[in-house]
């Protein structure tokens, strides 16, 4: 039996998943320390700015340590699992322990040292150079270094009894204390080497949530207390959510959007009767059967029809080159709303699907999104966008682009409406389109064409035969 020491101990790194994610939130562990893991086992699922992604372990070994607990958000090249690795010839050493620290000191001036971001496999971690400094760590070149039994309990982080005042706490517990409004500096540590545990966060922020407000002058702890976001949690007024993940990315995204591209938006109102007939008479189709067939499906197959016809819409703005990108592929993207925020995966070379190729790719895409399952690469690399707001029974919008891509049509709702048919008024089904564009690469004759296009197809469906 191989006896495991400091040196054979591994420390996994939080890997990006991504192109260029700086960090990712830990949403389930499958493993617990005392587990045996084997070189691609996948310990945890992770969610990014993009998706929930599953990290397969690069090694075989035991579980020693789940550095952060599930719900944490961890910057990516921080250590987030220690696996005690047997036979290791060369190990690496931990990120936190003191005795490795010498020797990784006197290789590190070896290793070349590259410039900017690089890529990386998943579960291998990435170059240090690549990742942006943990906001929790300050300057340590002014704290002396603390025993060794207090830096493992730390993670790194120095505090009292190393020559500060700064409390001792680990990571995800300096975390809830902020979360609940505790001040550590106020809190009694009950841990070994006057470490602040979970515990003893919970224990003082207690009697703050307890006391009425008009005992608060009284409580020396609480006058000191900077005002927290616990305080709209007890309230029936207002409730604070952390802006994260995809919902982070999201809104980073299309403030970009919306003051890097000058946008457009045009809209149109059309008569589909006959599109909605036809998406009954092809559900009814031998060919089609076991398939999703709705009024989004020929609504993509409309806009790929138009792409076709005026394909400088397909196109990309390359500010750094001031050149155009003119794309020969469509990559259509499909805004799908998911328990964590909107995505847009997309369906890569959608031109060349025939219709029944459309309607299993869309359902596969609608899936994968609901089951939170959508992957980084599946949301890369779109060239233009649908987003269906009439689900919600919402006429029409006013779309923002997607980054990177030309043009998104908004679909609305389908409704029965008086219209104007062969003159005479009649009932028929109607919805109104708006295509927002890139001002910059698209003008207004060209996202015209683009748009009325569209509604040709939707109103006389049989043009998806003499257009295509």
């Amino acid at each position: 039996m191989t006896t495991m020491t400091e040196a054979s101990v591994r420390e996994f790194k939080m890997p990006d998943v991504g192109e260029g994610l700086t960090e990712a939130e830990i949403l389930k562990w499958y493993v617990q320390p005392g587990d045996t893991v084997t070189d691609g086992q996948v310990v945890c699922e992770v969610e990014t700015a993009k998706a929930a992604v599953e990290l397969p372990i690069p090694y075989d070994g035991v579980v020693r340590e789940l550095h952060f607990p599930e719900g944490t958000t961890v910057d990516v090249g921080t250590p987030i699992i220690a696996v005690a690795v047997a036979g290791a010839a060369a190990p690496e050493a931990p990120a936190e322990r003191p005795a490795a620290e010498p020797a990784r000191q006197k290789e590190e001036p070896a290793e070349p040292k590259p410039e900017g971001r690089q890529p990386v496999l998943v579960g291998y971690g990435v170059a240090t150079t690549s990742t942006k400094r943990r906001p929790r760590k300050g300057p340590q070149v002014t704290v002396p270094a603390p025993a060794p039994a207090v830096r493992t309990e730390l993670n790194g982080h120095a505090g009292a009894g190393t020559g500060t005042s700064r409390p001792l706490a680990k990571p995800p517990v300096r975390k809830l204390a902020k979360d609940l409004g505790v001040d550590l500096a106020a809190v009694t540590p009950s841990g070994p080497d006057g470490v602040i545990t979970r515990e003893d966060v919970h224990a003082a922020a207690a009697p703050v949530a307890a006391a009425p407000a008009a005992t608060a002058p009284a409580a020396p702890a609480a006058a000191t207390m900077a005002p927290s976001p616990v305080a709209s949690y007890d309230s029936a007024r207002e409730t604070r959510l952390p802006v994260k993940g995809v919902r982070k990315a999201t809104a980073q995204a299309m403030v970009g959007s919306a003051f890097t591209a000058p946008h457009v938006t045009e809209f149109v109102t059309v008569d589909v009767t006959r599109t909605m007939k036809l998406v009954e008479e092809l559900k009814q189709d031998k060919d089609m059967q076991g398939l999703r067939v709705n009024p989004l499906l020929l609504i993509a197959k409309a806009l790929l029809v138009a792409i076709k016809r005026n394909p400088d819409i397909n196109a990309s703005w390359d500010e750094a080159n001031q050149e155009i990108v003119l794309k020969h592929y469509v990559n259509l993207g499909i805004a799908a709303a998911t328990p964590r925020g909107l995505i847009v995966p997309n369906i890569k070379d959608a031109h060349a699907k025939t219709l029944p190729q459309l309607a299993e790719a869309l359902g596969e895409l609608v899936a994968t999104a609901r089951e939170g399952k959508t992957s980084p690469a599946a949301m890369q690399g779109g060239t233009v966008t649908i987003t269906n707001v009439g689900v919600f029974g919402v006429d029409t919008g006013t779309p923002l682009l997607n980054p990177g891509e030309s043009a998104i049509l908004a679909v609305g709702a389908i409704k029965l409406q008086p219209w104007v048919h062969k003159g005479k008024v009649k009932p028929r089904q109607v919805t109104t389109l708006a295509l927002s564009f890139d001002h910059r690469l698209v003008d207004g004759e060209l996202g015209s064409k683009v748009l009325a296009d569209v509604a040709a197809v939707l109103e006389q469906p049989k043009r998806l035969i003499t257009w295509a």
